[in-house]
C-alpha cells in the first residue's frame, strides 16, 4: 500500500508544486511506514520526481489527455490508486486539482480536505491542519474514510529533497467516451511570462497607478524579480489589465513567498485571496490604507517616485552579486 500523488505537469515538464505535493506525500508515507507513487500525465521527466521521495511514477501517456480534463483525470487517478491499494491521495491546490478533487472524491468514497498546510498531526486518527476562514485561521481536521484525499496548500509545506531511485511503469487507464463528455475548444495563455500560480515573487498593482500606461513600473520590478505580475480587481474591471491578472477572494488566490502590492488600498476581498503570502509589503501613499494592517514590510510614499528608486537598487544589488 502506498501514498498516491498526482503530479502536474505542463507541456511534458513538471510544474513547481509536483515537487512539493510529492515531497509532503513522502512525510505522509513516512509516517505511515510506506512509500509513494506518482501519477502524471505526458510527462517528460519522470524520473526526476525520484529526488522528493517517489519510488514508483505511473506514466499516462495519451494524446487525448494532453489536455486537462477533469472527469478523464479524476477516473484515472481512481483507477490507479485501485491500483496501488493507496488509502491516501496528495493533490496541490491548484485550480485543476480543486476541479478534479470531487469528482476523485465521489468514484473513491473518499473524505476531501483542502488547504492543507502541514504534514499529519497523527495517522491515527488521520489528522491534518488547514487554513479557515479566509486563511485567518486553523482547524485540526480528522478524515474518518477508509481513502483519504489531501489538497496541499502552495507554498505551505516546501519543497524537501529526499533521494530515492523512481521507477517508471507506464499506466493507461480504461477511459470511455463518457469521460471525455467535456472538451476544451480553446485554450487561451500568457506566453513567456511567469505565472502567478508557480510564481515565488508576485508584483501587484492597484488604482494608484492611475491608468495601464503606468503598468510599465510593475513590469519593470517584475522583471528584476523574476516575478508575476498581477492587480486589483478594480483594475481588472476597468480594462487596464486582463482578469487572468486579478488575485484576490474573488481572483486568483495567491500564495507566494514575497507579495508585493503597489497602490492598492486592501479591500478586505484582496487581503483574504494573498493573505497565505508569506511576506507581504505594501507601498501607498495613504498610510490609513487597510492593507498597512496586514503587511510585514509597509512603506508610505508616492509609488512613482519609490518604485523607480526601488528598481535602481535592486539593479544595483544584482550587479554587484552577479
Amino acid at each position: 500500500m502506498s501514498v498516491l500523488v498526482y503530479t502536474e505537469s505542463e507541456n511534458g515538464k513538471f510544474k513547481k508544486s509536483a515537487f512539493e505535493v510529492a515531497s509532503y506525500a513522502k512525510a505522509v508515507a513516512d509516517q505511515l511506514g510506506s512509500s509513494v507513487t506518482a501519477i502524471s500525465f505526458n510527462a517528460e521527466d519522470n524520473e526526476s520526481l525520484g529526488a522528493f521521495g517517489v519510488s514508483k511514477v505511473l506514466n499516462v501517456s495519451d494524446d487525448k489527455l494532453a489536455t486537462f480534463n477533469a472527469q478523464a483525470y479524476a477516473n484515472s487517478i481512481a483507477q490507479a490508486a485501485s491500483k496501488e491499494g493507496a488509502k491516501v491521495i496528495v493533490l496541490s491546490s491548484s485550480t485543476n486539482s480543486k476541479f478534479l478533487a470531487p469528482i476523485l472524491t465521489a468514484k473513491l468514497r473518499a473524505g476531501y480536505v483542502p488547504n492543507v498546510v502541514a504534514a499529519p498531526d497523527s495517522t491515527a486518527p488521520f489528522t491534518v491542519k488547514r487554513t479557515v476562514f479566509s486563511n485567518k485561521g486553523f482547524a485540526h481536521t480528522e478524515i474518518a474514510t477508509d481513502v483519504k484525499i489531501v489538497g496541499v496548500s502552495n507554498n505551505s509545506f516546501g519543497i524537501k529533497e529526499n533521494q530515492t531511485t523512481a521507477a517508471v511503469e507506464a499506466f493507461n487507464a480504461d477511459l470511455g467516451d463518457g469521460d471525455f463528455a467535456v472538451k476544451s475548444t480553446e485554450i487561451d495563455k500568457v506566453a513567456g511570462q511567469v505565472t502567478i500560480a508557480d510564481a515565488d515573487i508576485v508584483v501587484s498593482g492597484g488604482r494608484g497607478l492611475k491608468g495601464p500606461e503606468n503598468w510599465g513600473m510593475i513590469e519593470e520590478l517584475a522583471g528584476v524579480l523574476g516575478a508575476a505580475t498581477a492587480c486589483s480587481k478594480p483594475v481588472s474591471d476597468m480594462g487596464w489589465r486582463p482578469h487572468g491578472e486579478h488575485v484576490g477572494q474573488t481572483g486568483k488566490p495567491v500564495a507566494s513567498n514575497l507579495y508585493i502590492a503597489i497602490g492598492i488600498s486592501g479591500a478586505i476581498q484582496h487581503l483574504a485571496g494573498v493573505s497565505a503570502s508569506k511576506t507581504k509589503v505594501v507601498i501607498n501613499s495613504d498610510p490609513e490604507a487597510p492593507f498597512f494592517k496586514a503587511a510585514d514590510y509597509g512603506i508610505v510614499g508616492d509609488a512613482f517616485e519609490v518604485v523607480p528608486k526601488l528598481i535602481e537598487k535592486l539593479k544595483e544589488f544584482k550587479a554587484q552579486n552577479a
